[in-house]
Parts: structure tokens; C-alpha cells; sequence
């Protein structure tokens, strides 16, 4: 491109940049951060410092700050025609407060006028205008700088701009625009320096490619020697990519490079750390450029080669193995190691704690607790005190390689050290305590919290609320979100639906007032959503369905349905089995039937596939219709598509069959059922016994009586009940009792002897005298031993109206008798259709 073209393509190019993209880049202003080679190039030149002075420049810098672009446009115009003759430097300050801003459409309009006047522009200035456009975004115009720079050879040297171009082309994420930086670089023949490998090694990280990042270090070692800072780097990125492995053996080359003195690091006035050590240009690999930006080269991180071992000198080697290899070893004393310790090098010892801090933080991610305390020995062995920032890392590694009450006793260390922990921090306790279900103690640390950008500790705070239904703690939690103006998500409001959209229930059925209640909770609820922009999600449409239902707001439920509906189950069926299977789970416990009915072939029509939890609630909606004939058909559907019927499906039938008073059929069924080898339970035999109890059927009860005990199926306190009701109502008191004692007994134990292997609880709940022994029977009760406490009160009760106290269900004749009579009947293959005993 030839200088006028060039000069042509600035007109064009600065008048066609919108004012929109102006302000944008306008508005975050920043620092400028140089390449090591540039700050050392110019020589004592502190081109970031603004000049103090009223000339011109300083005026229209001013205007700049102020946001008078006119004003400013005018002044650099009216500059431009009094001020003769001009040079570069009456610009410097301009492109100072340009580079900083960062101004890339002024620097533009600058970058005109020097052409117009004729004003050759210095090497400083061309930086400055590079880091303004690099900052700001405009990276086809840096490019096209680039490009005609190297064309005309006016300025050098170029490979500090192209590291400079490259590394605003890493921190805007674009993979295209390095590959184009990297293509320029060839074209120039500038090669490559530790800074070029350094910014390679972030586009690696960037794509995620560990391969690529072992293929940079194996080619960086071949053309230098090892240096502090690189190492550091390439710490970082094994670290970021999970290879703690090779993190850790680098980690061990920058120990040995600190022990034996080689450091050379230095800052530049604007605070960045370099290496003072001469960076020799070496050819530029396009090969290496293209393994890092290709994504099809990426390859699993097994397949990674580990960064080779350094060499050691003896001396270095015999200092730091044992304190690498045994950290624990606390006698070991070295005299390199306090050597490092007498050094004080306050950039060295940065350095090196910010790399123990990244592989601990690794650490945390792979729930690798013993690296992490293996580092933190090392750190404290090399002189270095952990920072709050080490003692995050190791919180979050402890907490998930261990348990809450080990993150609670770092935190204790944090502060006997005078540490203040770090919000995060201290959420990430929080969430370890939540999921603990410590919820005291995860509220305390929630409470120490003075800012919070995130949700997450609250939910799952919020979360562990909801399982142990404590919601006067969930609103506190909530109100303290609200208090450090912590936004809530997706996730906070489905937790809030399931909290607090029901208000009687489980405890007691909805009614008029809880109903209302519930109606202005999910109004509030839903508000606050509108209010921070959130839409419902599935599973926040699932709790309030969920809530709806269990208050028996039946209305509500089917309109949040059609909401459901037009939200996600027209757009992808496939998430409206679930909802439907709620919906139709209320609306038959409702005993709203024909609504279910209706609803079900909706569901059927709209796409969504019937489970097997579908199938079961519409048979026991035939169950509430007494239809046997419809539940049939349906389980006939169901096994055609696929679906096996369970234990609950069976005992629906039977129920249906009961209620008709079909107790033939019934049996007959139950027979096939426990032939066909389908796991029984307790529900299905009381079943049976709740209808024979009712109708007076002794024959049906001793019948199932003694089946439970052959399939080993234990009783529950409702079999307890009917069979002590159907012997009571038919004048069998006696009888009535000791099968009360046998049941019981099996109740406690599947085989009945619980008496024999405990005779304490004969003497001290049973025959016990005192009344307060009954108030120790009940204690048992918040042991969740609900079984035993009712088992030794019917004990009790029976010995108390004067019936002796049967040790073993064996023993018992009721029992024998049960045996006798299903043996006879089975040897001479009689059934129980119609007969009575």
C-alpha cells in the first residue's frame, strides 16, 4: 500500500466509524500495559506520565476528559494550521491520554492531520496509537498499521507491537484475529521472544488445548534457559488445564531456579513485572501457531506429554529432594532453603506464591487434598506466609476432598494468623455446612459475608431449608439476599415455589384461608421475578404445580398447566410427562376423575408419551370410578408399550376388586401375583386385611396373616389395627390379643424374637410399674423409631388389661394355628373362594 492509498484509507476509515462504537470504547478507561522489549527500548522514556503545562495539547486533553469531543476536535484543528512547523512530539501528550482512555477515533483524527501536514510520526507516538486502537478494539485498523509499517520499514523494532497485537487479540478472545497476527508476524519475519511463547501459551489455555501447551514448552526450552517469569506461565496454564502433574514438576524447576539465585525479575514504572535478563529473537515456528489455534488438534490430556526434569547440579538436588519429595519431615533443615529465606526478593517471593496459590486453587478443582497440604508445607518450608488467598484455595480443596468441620478449622488457623477471609471464602463454607445440613452454621458464615456477587451460597442454604422444612429460616436467608442487594436466580426462585407455595400441607388439607394465602405467597413470588427479568423454567413450573396441588387449588392448577404448556411441553413434549403426571397425581386424589380423564388424552394428543407413573395414576383413578374393567384395559396398554406393572399397579386392582366385595378374584389375583414372583409389600396385604376388617372376614384375615409371615413381609401399625378390629367385632377377644402380641412382636422384628435377644426391654418398658416408664417409651419416638415405640406400647397395653406376655411369636397358638390351616389347605388344594371358618 503506497502513501497515498494509505492516507486515503485513514479518511475513509475514520468518518465511517459510528459514534455508537465510540462511546462504547470511551467509557471504560484503562491502563496500558507494554511488552517487556518496549518499555526497555525507549530508553528512561516515561511516555505514560501525562505532561503538566497549559500548552495546547494539555487543553485539548482536558476537553477530551471532559467529554467535549467537538470542543476537542476543533482545538486539534485549529492546532493543526497555527502551530508551524509540527513535529511528533507536540502530539505525545495527546496520544498519551488516547492510549490510556482508551480513544481509538481521536487517534484517528490525529493520525489524518500529522498525514495532512506532512508530520512524520516517531516511534513512541506509533505505539501509542497502537496501544489506543489494540485497547479499544479496533484491531483491523492496528492491522492494517501493522501491514503498512512493515511495508515501508520507517520504525522498529516490530516484534514488542506484534507481541503487543497478539496480546490484544488473547484478551478479546479472538482466535481469528491471532491466527492473523500470527500470519503478520511470518510476513514481517520479526520471529518470536519469551513474550510471543508467552502469549501462545494464553490462546492455548484460551482453546483449551493441554497438548498444544506441552508442545510450546517443549520448543521454549529448546531456545532458552529456564526463567522465573515463563515458568510461571506456563504453571499457570498447566494448572488452568488440570495437569497438576506437570504443574507441579515446573513448580519444582522455579524452586530450584530461586534456591540457586537465578532471578532476574524486575517492575516497570507502571507496576508490571519483566525479566531484565537480554530476550534474543528467535525464528518464528508457523507450525507451533497452528497446532494452538487449529481445534481439531485438541487431544485428551491423558495422551500429554509431562515437561521433561531439569537438570539439577548436585548441590541443588540434594537441597530441595527431600523437602519435595518429604515435606512432612519437619526436622530437615537446609541451608539453600534459609538461604532463600535470608533473600527476602519481595518480586521473587510474589511470584512463587502466586504459583504454589494457582496450583493449590487446581487442587481445590479436583478435590486433590493431599497435593494442597503437601504445597502449603512446602510454602511455609520456603519462607512463604500463606495469604488469604492460599487459605481460599486450601478451604475449597478441604471442603470437597474432606468435610465442613476441616474447611471450619482452616478458617480458625485463618484467623489466629490475623487473616481475613475472602468472601468467597467464606461461601464456599457456607454451601459445605448447607449440604452438612448445619444450617446454623452455614447461616453464620452467610451473615459474614459484606458482599456477595453470586446466589449460589444463599441457595444452597435455601435449599437445605426446604429438606428440612424449616421456611422461618428461609426468610431470614431470603431477606438477607435482599439486604446485600444479592440478585436471585433461576434457582433461587424454584427453591422459594417449593417453600413457600404450600401452607397447610403435609400437616393438614388445604382450606379456603391457606388457600388465599398461597395465592398471595406465589403472586409476591412471581412479582419479584418479573421485577428482575427471570421466566419461569421447568423446574420452577414443577414446584408450583407441585404446591398447587397439595393446597387442592384445583382452578389454579389447571391454568398454571395451560402456562406450562405454552412454555415448554408444545415446544419439546418430551418435558411435559413429568407436569402431567402431577397434575393428574391432585387431581385424582381430588377425586376430580373426569377432569384427570380429560386431561390424560390431552396429554396423549399434545405428544408426550404416558410413563409408567402415568399409567398408574389413571388405574387408581379407575380404583376412585370402582371401574375394574377400564383399569384392566389400561394395563394391558401399559405392558403393550413396554411398561411392567409394579407391587402399587396389583394392589390398585385388588383394591378395586375389594371395594366391589370380590374377594375370589381378588385372592385368585394375588395368587398369580406372588407366583409370578413380584415383590410384595406390606400396602398390598393391608389392602386385604382394611376391607376384610370391615366386612367381618376372619377367614381372609388369618389367611394374609400367615401369607406376610411366609413371605417374611413385616406388619406395620395399620395391620396391627385391622386384624385387632376384626377379631374385636366378632367377640374374639382373647384372640384379639395374642394376635395383637404377635404381630407386634414381628413388627419389631422379622423374626419375633426381639424379646428373647432383649430381655431389658421386658423389665424396663413392659412389666415396668411406673408411670413415667410410658414417657420413655415416647422418647424413642425422635429416634425415628416409630415401629418399636408402638410395638412395646401394644406389649404393654396387653400385659396392663392382664394377658401374660408372649416372648416369642412362635410360641404363640394363634400362630400355630395360622400354620396348620394354610399347610391343610394347601396339601388338599382347597382355596378360599366362599368358604368360612
Amino acid at each position: 500500500m503506497h502513501m497515498h492509498g494509505f492516507r486515503a484509507w485513514v479518511a475513509l476509515r475514520s468518518i465511517s466509524i459510528c459514534k455508537s462504537k465510540w462511546h462504547h470504547h470511551h467509557s471504560h478507561e484503562g491502563g496500558i500495559q507494554f511488552s517487556r522489549n518496549l518499555t526497555t527500548t525507549t530508553t528512561g522514556s516515561n511516555f505514560m506520565e501525562p505532561v503538566v503545562g497549559s500548552s495546547i495539547q494539555m487543553q485539548i486533553v482536558k476537553a477530551l476528559r471532559s467529554g467535549e469531543r467537538r470542543k476537542a476536535s476543533e482545538l486539534l484543528l485549529d492546532f493543526g494550521y497555527k502551530s508551524h512547523p509540527l513535529t511528533s512530539d507536540d502530539f505525545v501528550d495527546i496520544f498519551k491520554y488516547c492510549a490510556r482512555s482508551p480513544d481509538p477515533l481521536f487517534v484517528m483524527e490525529m493520525w489524518r492531520l500529522m498525514e495532512l501536514k506532512d508530520v512524520s510520526m516517531n516511534y513512541i507516538c506509533f505505539v501509542l496509537m497502537m496501544q489506543a486502537l489494540c485497547n479499544g478494539g479496533y484491531l483491523e485498523e492496528a492491522f492494517n498499521m501493522m501491514d503498512f509499517l512493515g511495508e515501508s520499514q520507517r520504525l522498529h523494532p516490530l516484534l514488542p507491537l506484534c507481541n503487543s497485537l497478539l496480546r490484544s487479540c488473547t484478551e478479546m478472545q479472538s482466535i481469528i484475529q491471532a491466527s492473523k497476527c500470527l500470519d503478520l508476524m511470518e510476513k514481517l519475519m520479526v520471529g518470536k521472544s519469551e513474550v510471543t511463547y508467552t502469549e501462545l501459551v494464553k490462546l492455548a489455555v484460551l482453546q483449551k488445548n493441554l497438548p498444544a501447551v506441552h508442545l510450546i514448552w517443549q520448543e521454549y526450552i529448546k531456545h532458552y534457559s529456564m526463567s522465573i517469569l515463563p515458568l510461571r506461565k506456563f504453571i499457570w496454564s498447566f494448572t488452568r488445564l488440570g495437569d497438576l502433574k506437570s504443574a507441579y514438576k515446573t513448580l519444582q524447576q522455579m524452586v530450584s531456579l530461586a534456591i540457586g539465585g537465578n532471578i532476574s525479575i524486575a517492575r516497570t514504572v507502571n507496576g508490571k513485572l519483566y525479566s531484565t535478563r537480554l530476550d534474543i529473537p528467535v525464528p518464528l515456528n508457523r507450525e507451533l501457531g497452528s497446532t494452538v489455534l487449529d481445534l481439531k488438534e485438541t487431544k485428551q490430556p491423558d495422551s500429554c506429554i509431562c515437561p521433561p526434569s531439569m537438570y539439577f547440579p548436585d548441590s541443588i538436588s540434594a537441597s530441595i529432594g527431600p523437602q519435595i519429595i518429604r515435606v512432612g519431615n519437619k526436622k530437615a533443615k537446609n541451608s539453600k532453603i534459609d538461604g532463600l529465606n535470608g533473600q527476602k526478593h519481595p518480586l521473587l517471593m510474589k511470584i512463587l506464591r502466586w504459583s504454589f496459590n494457582d496450583i493449590i486453587h487446581g487442587c481445590a478443582k479436583q478435590k486433590n487434598y493431599a497435593l494442597a497440604r503437601k504445597l502449603m508445607l512446602q510454602m511455609q518450608n520456603f519462607g512463604l506466609q500463606p495469604s488469604s488467598h492460599t487459605y481460599d484455595g486450601i478451604v475449597r480443596a478441604v471442603v470437597s476432598g474432606r468435610s465442613f468441620r476441616h474447611g471450619m478449622r482452616v478458617l480458625e488457623k485463618m484467623q489466629q494468623k490475623n487473616l481475613k477471609p475472602y468472601d468467597p471464602t467464606l461461601a464456599t463454607l457456607s454451601i459445605s455446612c448447607s449440604e452438612a445440613m448445619q444450617l446454623d452454621l452455614a447461616e453464620a458464615l452467610l451473615n459474614r459475608i459484606s458482599k456477595c456477587l453470586y446466589p449460589h451460597p444463599y441457595n444452597a442454604l435455601l435449599a437445605s431449608c426446604d429438606a428440612l422444612n424449616q421456611p422461618e429460616r428461609a426468610v431470614r436467608v431470603f431477606a438477607k439476599m435482599k439486604q446485600i442487594k444479592v440478585l436471585p436466580n433461576i434457582r433461587t426462585y424454584e427453591l422459594l415455589f417449593s417453600l413457600f407455595g404450600i401452607v397447610n400441607a403435609p400437616y393438614e388439607d388445604g382450606n379456603m384461608l391457606s388457600q388465599v394465602d398461597a395465592a398471595k405467597r406465589i403472586n409476591a413470588i412471581e412479582r419479584d421475578m418479573a421485577k428482575n427479568g427471570i421466566q419461569h423454567s421447568h423446574l420452577s413450573i414443577r414446584n408450583l404445580l407441585k404446591a398447587l396441588g397439595q393446597e387442592g387449588m384445583m382452578r389454579e392448577l389447571i391454568q398454571y398447566l395451560h402456562v406450562a404448556e405454552n412454555l415448554f411441553i408444545y415446544r419439546n413434549p418430551s418435558l411435559g410427562t413429568d407436569m402431567y403426571n402431577i397434575v393428574l397425581h391432585y387431581l385424582v386424589e381430588a377425586k376430580e376423575c373426569h377432569m384427570a380423564i380429560e386431561i390424560f388424552k390431552k396429554m396423549k394428543l399434545c405428544g408426550c408419551h404416558p410413563d409408567s407413573e402415568t399409567y398408574n395414576i389413571m388405574i387408581d383413578c379407575c380404583s376412585v370410578l370402582s371401574c375394574y374393567k377400564s383399569a384392566s384395559l389400561l394395563i394391558s396398554v401399559m405392558i403393550r408399550e413396554g411398561f411392567c406393572p409394579m407391587t402399587c399397579t396389583y394392589t390398585t386392582l385388588i383394591k378395586i376388586l375389594l371395594e366391589n366385595e370380590n374377594f375370589n378374584e381378588a385372592l385368585n389375583l394375588f395368587e398369580r401375583v406372588r407366583l409370578d414372583g413380584i415383590q410384595l409389600d406390606v400396602l398390598l396385604f393391608n389392602t386385604f386385611l382394611r376391607k376384610a376388617c370391615y366386612q367381618g372376614r376372619i377367614d381372609v384375615i388369618e389367611f394374609i396373616v400367615e401369607c406376610m409371615h411366609r413371605e417374611k413381609i413385616q406388619p406395620n401399625p395399620a395391620t396391627c389395627g385391622y386384624v385387632f378390629s376384626a377379631y374385636v367385632n366378632s367377640g374374639f377377644h382373647n384372640t384379639a390379643i395374642e394376635a395383637l402380641q404377635v404381630l407386634s412382636l414381628r413388627m419389631m422384628s422379622i423374626d419375633g424374637n426381639i424379646l428373647r435377644q432383649k430381655k431389658n426391654f421386658v423389665d424396663e418398658f413392659i412389666l415396668a410399674e411406673d408411670l413415667a416408664d410410658e414417657s420413655h417409651i415416647l422418647k424413642l419416638f425422635e429416634d425415628s423409631e416409630d415401629v418399636l415405640v408402638v410395638g412395646l406400647l401394644n406389649l404393654r397395653w396387653s400385659v396392663v388389661v392382664g394377658f401374660p406376655i408372649c416372648e416369642s411369636a412362635d410360641q404363640s397358638l394363634w400362630a400355630k394355628r395360622l400354620e396348620l390351616q394354610f399347610l391343610k389347605k394347601r396339601l388338599v388344594g382347597s382355596s378360599l373362594r366362599g368358604e368360612q371358618l
